[in-house]
């Protein structure tokens, strides 16, 4: 079957610092010895020059209006569609997210074709395409970085003040060298004795669990279980001078309500209101929270704020930073109220008075919740994404859009991650009815 559609890369505008593409130059060059047309709207941001993409055979354009099928990475204004055209981003719709309700509405009225990065899966489920290595990385990094301007505050200095925030490194090399760099001196010196053990908890152990662990790994750490963070807790940790690190499965964070009961992984997916919190019992021991998991409205709240209430009325609590990378607001870690912007990325949210403030000053626990991680990462994430997503679009744009949804020759990956078709909701999605009403 022969190319029957041109592509169009899309200018990304939700946050000023998204400077990521969907799709790198060497991978339209290569796209476009196959026979297929690329628009690429014009951006003075994005990480790859317009020049490069120009010199690859796109044609730069101040909109992408003949383009039959637009990439982009992050939502889409309300009145960007046009009618029955095929889009491909991360709509953020798949909870029935009620803030982009409005934005689905529009595709639907447009008789727009809609797929979901996020549901381009193989036959078992497993994500084939995204970022979430590169927000834990960035996240990571963040986070340590967090934590050196908070101790910071508290008149403590540590090695962490030497690292910035990711975006500022030109690289993921560079930003490991200065971790590096740390790593050596708190093996040689170790840490302030006021706030030693570090202890380091990750929730979950996908993709992004996997992007954090790569930075934390750097230092001089050493893993334990949840059972040990108890016990070192009550009787001592064996050596101080090292960071703890802490890997927290479902069944960490939550068990059956029915008491006597045992977790059972399928159950707690299939029925988590069968479940309840657990991870109070953990979360005093810990320094620095990474939250890595998927989570949506159905399942137990990780951090709740009555805890939160409940932990810093006691006199010098140890939780110093919640590193939000999953980013839930008013989810699983209730004080995340919103998701930050790499430019204003941390706030303290005081579990006394329940208020956040901006910055790094003020009584409570510092939050850095930046809902755009990989973009402080935007060039290594674009390749790898841009890596992914390549072998699907001969595919794509050789598709005929023109028959019933059954008859659409994609491949599957794709067809399962299909929201819309013709603007209406395909049979996987038709539950997000009830959150268009």
């Amino acid at each position: 079957m022969g190319i029957k559609h041109k592509i169009g890369l899309r200018f990304e505008d939700k946050y000023k610092m998204e400077r990521r593409v969907a799709l790198v130059p060497d991978h339209v060059k290569a796209l476009r010895d196959l026979g297929v047309e690329f628009e690429v709207r014009k951006s003075a941001k994005r990480i790859f020059a317009d020049r490069e993409y120009e010199a690859v055979g796109a044609r730069l354009v101040d909109q992408v209006p003949e383009a039959d099928i637009i990439l982009g990475v992050k939502e889409m204004p309300i009145d960007y569609f046009k009618e029955n055209k095929t889009y491909l981003f991360f709509s953020h719709t798949i909870k029935g997210q009620e803030y982009n309700m409005p934005m689905l509405r529009s595709m639907m009225e447009h008789h727009a074709n809609l797929i979901d990065y996020e549901r381009i899966t193989d036959e078992n489920g497993k994500r084939l395409i995204f970022f979430g290595h590169f927000a834990g990385l960035a996240g990571m990094i963040n986070s340590l970085w967090s934590a050196g301007q908070r101790w910071k505050e508290f008149g403590v200095v540590t090695p962490f003040l030497k690292l910035k925030q990711t975006h500022h490194y030109q690289s993921l090399d560079e930003a490991k060298a200065v971790i590096s760099e740390i790593a050596r001196e708190i093996a040689q010196n170790g840490l302030p004795v006021e706030i030693e053990p570090v202890v380091v908890g990750i929730t979950g152990y996908g993709n992004v669990s996997h992007g954090v662990q790569e930075i934390l790994d750097i230092l001089p750490v050493k893993n334990i279980s949840p059972a040990e963070l108890l016990q070192y807790s009550t009787s001592g940790f064996p050596d101080k001078k090292l960071i703890y690190k802490v890997v927290f499965k479902e069944e960490d964070l939550s068990v059956p309500i029915e008491k006597g009961k045992s977790f059972v992984l399928q159950e707690y997916y299939d029925q988590p209101e069968l479940f309840e919190c657990q991870f109070e019992k953990y979360l005093p021991h810990l320094t620095i929270l990474m939250n890595c998991i998927y989570w949506d409205d159905r399942y137990p709240v990780i951090v709740s704020k009555d805890f939160l209430e409940v932990m810093f009325k006691n006199p010098n609590p140890k939780l110093l930073v919640i590193g939000d990378v999953t980013c839930d607001p008013d989810g699983s870690i209730e004080c995340t109220h919103k998701g930050t912007v790499i430019e204003d990325p941390v706030f303290v949210y005081n579990p006394l008075t329940r208020k956040p403030s901006m910055g790094f000053k003020g009584d409570g626990i510092l939050v850095m919740a930046v809902d755009i991680l990989p973009s402080e990462l935007p060039r290594e994430a674009s390749q790898t994404f841009s890596d992914a997503l390549v072998g699907f679009i001969p595919d794509l744009a050789s598709a005929d859009f023109d028959v019933p949804f059954e008859n659409l020759r994609i491949p599957a990956p794709l067809k399962r991650a299909m929201i819309l078709f013709h603007g209406e909701l395909t049979p996987d999605y038709q539950y997000l009815n009830e959150f268009l009403k």
